[in-house]
């Protein structure tokens, strides 16, 4: 998952467009997009949506953002929207692995009336968003096998701490949320899950995007959310490894292998370790090549 998108649920318009946007991921939303009052239209239009497009042969995974566990709203977004067999959920505002548990459970209701397949509906976990959830970062590990990712998110957690603003003067990310952000990375992580980098939200701001985008990529992030479509084609590219990135990580496995994976090896007279080994196999994952020795 390089590119999630984020599209309106309660917009048919925007819906149709998103499907030719290039995300890897739609993220239908119906939490903060979709005000109260529409939210009942906004299931209708969203389980429509899936409903008509889920079984295209080339299309974006559908992901549906349900609203928060404790808002009331849950259970009439999933009756809705499992009926259509979205292939996932994105929850919102999580406190804890417990809450992935909670989420968990509701789908295989749902799963077992739709005739489903058990935990075919991955879940995404919007995991910062409180301030209590940042220390409950290291929980997610073996919260459930649906879990397909971790990302954060800032302006949330910005109005639960009480913060003015949450970049500084040259546009990066204050302390506060830098910590959110690396603890998202490293809980992700341990929990043997994508970690997914937050929306850059000034969509007309490409070289800004694209440097925020290039160092999550450093950091180790394997993908990031977009508000508009136009953000799509700079995330694509940031996290879709080069071909000279593949070439080397192929050379990188295959000297292991062919060495019979030792520690260490030689390679263009260079010594690697395990952890060079590691590096390459997370970039063949990311594109797409299955390193099978």
């Amino acid at each position: 998952m390089r590119s999630l998108l984020f599209v309106p649920g309660d917009s048919e318009r925007k819906l149709e467009k998103s499907l030719t946007s290039g995300a890897d991921v739609l993220l239908i939303d119906l939490e903060d997009s979709v005000a109260l009052e529409a939210k009942p239209k906004a299931r209708e239009t969203a389980t429509a949506f899936l409903a008509a497009n889920r079984r295209l042969d080339a299309r974006p995974r559908l992901y549906v953002r349900v609203n928060a566990l404790d808002t009331g709203e849950t259970d009439a977004d999933l009756d809705a929207v499992m009926r259509a067999a979205p292939d996932g959920i994105m929850l919102p505002k999580s406190i804890s692995g417990r809450d992935v548990q909670h989420l968990a459970a509701k789908l295989a209701v749902h799963e077992a009336e739709q005739g489903l397949a058990d935990g075919a509906t991955r879940v995404i976990v919007v995991a910062t968003e409180t301030a209590a959830s940042v220390f409950n970062l290291g929980t997610y590990a073996g919260a459930s096998p649906r879990l397909a990712g971790l990302t954060w998110g800032a302006e949330d957690l910005s109005a639960d701490l009480g913060s003015l603003g949450n970049r500084t003067a040259d546009g990066r990310y204050s302390g506060p949320f830098w910590l959110a952000r690396n603890l998202c990375l490293f809980g992700a992580v341990a929990a043997e899950t994508a970690p997914i980098d937050t929306v850059f939200t000034n969509f007309r701001d490409m070289d800004g995007l694209r440097a925020e985008a290039l160092e999550a990529l450093n950091d180790g992030f394997t993908g990031k959310m977009a508000i508009h479509p136009a953000q799509v084609p700079v995330i694509n590219e940031v996290f879709t490894p080069s071909s000279e990135e593949i070439a080397k990580a192929k050379r990188v496995f295959e000297a292991f292998a062919a060495a019979g994976n030792p520690g260490v090896v030689g390679l263009d007279g260079e010594m690697l370790d395990r952890p060079h080994l590691r590096r390459a196999e997370k970039i063949l994952a990311r594109a797409g090549i299955a390193a099978t020795a």
